[in-house]
């Protein structure tokens, strides 16, 4: 059956259409929203509001601009996007960032709370410069874009990049290649960037 008669069916609420409708674009949706949003739970939620919204939208529908296909992508991203613009980053504590880094390394292999899985990246956060260190974990933790770093830790967007770029280069060595001892070296670089 055609995509457009899958989206007919959809729009009257067939059940039988509307099922196949969802299961035929189903990865499309979802993938356009965990393209965009990087988190499965969110792109989940976002894919059924995408549905919904294309359900509303069914009868303005246009081949001429596109297949089903695309038109619903266009949705879901469109959604997605909304989700990410409504995130509000929360300033974050400059000394909380550096307890995650584990700037005081005394200990922490032992601590109750310690995933173990964790190890190598958190050893590798540890050998990174405390700056870059910072920003990757702004960027991985709270979802700060550069712009949003280099506002949280005052320096000019460029830098923030910069340190962005360089930390996440040193990660991907540190962890893909480790220190000659079987494990990533836990002293801390003095280098900036």
């Amino acid at each position: 059956m055609s995509d457009e008669m899958l989206l007919a069916g959809f729009r009257v609420g067939d059940p039988e259409l509307s099922v196949a409708f969802v299961r035929r674009f189903q990865p499309v949706v979802y993938g356009a929203a965990l393209s965009v949003l990087g988190d499965p739970v969110s792109a989940e939620d976002v894919a059924q509001r995408s549905f919904e919204q294309a359900w509303r939208r069914a009868a303005t529908y246009d081949n001429r601009r596109g297949s089903v296909r695309i038109w619903l992508a266009g949705i879901a991203r469109h959604e997605a996007l909304g989700t990410v613009q409504r995130r509000v980053p929360t300033p974050s504590e400059p000394t909380a960032i550096t307890a995650m880094i584990g700037h005081e390394p005394a200990g922490w292999e032992t601590d109750p709370e310690w995933i173990p899985s964790t190890a190598p990246l958190r050893a590798a956060l540890h050998a990174l410069p405390l700056d870059q260190a910072r920003a990757v974990l702004l960027a991985a933790v709270h979802g700060y874009t550069a712009a949003e770093i280099a506002e949280q830790e005052r320096v000019p967007l460029g830098t923030a990049k910069t340190r962005l770029r360089a930390a996440v280069g040193k990660l991907r060595d540190l962890l893909l290649q480790p220190a000659a001892d079987g494990g990533v070296s836990t002293d801390r670089r003095d280098d900036r960037s």
